[in-house]
């Protein structure tokens, strides 16, 4: 039998009952093809509300037709949303640190970044104060902002938080809605983020090239995180010093006390700025289709199974390369979603649940399509049971453990352990915290509004050579043009890994009960709230 016709074959019933063990090569070649359709240089890296993104959003819209799944959004599959969006002027701005008998000129690309909120002013000057974390946690008595005079000043905040601090937490509450909430309350007018070397994924002199890229916020003043805030800066922590001047501490000192508290205290500058922005309108959409559920009642519930289709577009080059294509960010989940639907329409097995395929817009620009969707659903809110959100789960080695994201929070993590329990498959929780990926990508979105939801990613053993593939991915094809169709992939493992996201969905649809929040977990305050944000 030749290698096409056994594609076709596993295609049409991958849950052959003659038992036979799934041919992952086979499969992972078919989950590669998708991503070699998306991550083509003729999607221009799928920016969102680009030509090359509604190219890319037909091409999924076409295979969600293909399986015959039923459109869910409000425009057939589109649900379709306006960004504004700002792009920087830069040889028209400055950025200038103030002391009582001098002014530095600082580099927009090798200092300090401008971020671009919405409400962010033309002109400022203000005075400047250290906030440690800047970290406010009620329920753990931590308030970093306690006895500081914040009123009309800019917070400058380390990353990071003291290690007793529970890891979903500690993502939750760096987060910029609610780390601004509560620097907006205690008066301060805008912040700069230093971000810790040891959790910051991409080093500055990659991540700096991000600085020209449009930033865009849904036209919706109450999905605005970043509602009144007149400026932001990105520094550079090895250039941070400059904002310490005459006031006895180095960021040396600081990055030192590791997750341990912060001292906290005024700095001795002010900073004055000039933004110089243009400003637009544009339209983008996620894609929704449902394959509807069999059992009389519980179809009208849904499990979400999430990715988004967005990257970088063309930006600064790099080697020559000027299109971030973003193959494993995240053509590699939407192909997962694809592979998933597929098998599931031809399995000839329907669920008990419906499943919701949701492919986001957005997630690059701060979560905006799966956070539209969250307040906005194509379905009622209340009957969406959980999210699975698979985003940049990078195999670029064998599957011998899976990272899982929000495991302890809900009863989802039981299903998850037992689904790759059944497949050999080792479950880590998130070892490294203060990346604060729990919060950065799509599930995040659900899980504000109170809905369970987990993400993944491939394990590995701390000092292994796994260990050692991810670092090297990180620093030098995360949101770069490396991350395209001529690197490394173990298909393999990938197929692997679809499978194992098959059988939760399975569970999750076919469970008696729906999935709920764990008694201990933060997150449940959330799920009995109506909110918007």
């Amino acid at each position: 039998m030749n290698r096409l016709a056994l594609l076709l074959i596993l295609l049409l019933n991958p849950f052959d009952c003659s038992n036979a063990a799934p041919d992952y090569a086979v499969e992972g070649e078919a989950w590669w093809s998708h991503i070699r359709v998306l991550a083509d240089d003729s999607m221009e890296g799928r920016n969102t509300g680009s030509a090359g993104y509604r190219r890319a959003a037909a091409y999924v819209t076409a295979e969600f037709k293909r399986m015959g799944l039923r459109p869910s959004g409000t425009e057939g599959y589109y649900q379709p949303m306006q960004f504004r969006v700002r792009q920087i002027i830069e040889e028209q701005s400055r950025l200038d640190v103030v002391t009582e008998d001098k002014s530095e000129r600082l580099s927009l690309s090798a200092d300090a970044n401008f971020g671009l909120p919405m409400d962010m002013a033309k002109r400022i000057y203000a005075r400047v104060v250290f906030v440690g974390h800047g970290l406010v946690i009620p329920e753990m008595g931590i308030d970093d902002l306690a006895g500081l005079n914040l009123t009309g000043k800019i917070a400058v905040t380390l990353s990071g938080g003291p290690k007793e601090i529970p890891g979903p937490v500690k993502a939750h509450y760096s987060s910029t809605r609610q780390q601004w909430q509560a620097l907006r309350k205690a008066g301060a007018i805008g912040m700069a983020v230093i971000r810790n070397p040891k959790s910051a994924d991409i080093p500055w002199a990659r991540s700096t090239l991000a600085r020209l890229q449009p930033s865009m916020s849904l036209d919706d003043p109450q999905l605005d995180d970043a509602a009144g805030m007149k400026l932001l800066l990105r520094v550079n922590p090895e250039h941070a010093d400059k904002l310490f001047t005459g006031s006895g501490h180095t960021i040396a000192e600081l990055l030192a006390l590791g997750d341990e508290p912060l001292p906290r205290f005024p700095l001795r500058i002010a900073i004055r700025a000039r933004t110089a922005v243009e400003r637009t309108l544009l339209t983008s959409m996620n894609i929704v289709a449902v394959l509807e559920g069999n059992d009389p009642v519980l179809k009208g519930e849904y499990v979400v199974l999430s990715a988004h289709l967005d990257h970088l577009g063309i930006g600064q080059p790099i080697n020559g390369d000027k299109i971030y294509n973003g193959a494993m960010d995240n053509a590699s989940g939407v192909a997962s979603i694809l592979q998933v639907a597929d098998w599931l329409r031809k399995s000839g097995s329907p669920l008990k649940r419906s499943v919701l395929f949701l492919v986001v817009t957005g997630e690059e620009k701060g979560l905006q399509g799966s956070k539209y969707f969250a307040n906005y659903p194509t379905v009622p809110k209340s009957a969406i049971v959980a999210d699975l959100n698979t985003d940049m789960f990078l195999p670029i080695h064998a599957l011998k453990s899976l990272r899982v994201f929000g495991l302890g929070e809900s009863t989802l993590g039981e299903q998850i352990r037992s689904t790759c329990s059944e497949m050999g498959v080792e479950i880590q929780p998130d070892p490294e915290p203060d990346r604060n990926i729990f919060i950065r990508s799509d599930q995040y979105s659900f899980i504000r509004q109170g809905i369970p939801a987990l993400s993944f990613g491939f394990g590995y053993t701390p000092g292994s050579p796994e260990e050692q593939l991810h670092k090297d991915w990180l620093k030098t094809r995360y949101h770069a043009p490396s991350d395209d169709l001529n690197q490394p992939v173990d298909e393999a493992a990938a197929a692997q890994f679809n499978h194992i996201l098959l059988a939760l969905v399975q569970h999750v649809a076919d469970a008696t009960e729906r999935p709920e929040w764990n008694a201990g977990s933060f997150f449940k305050r959330f799920a009995n709230r109506q909110q918007t944000f």
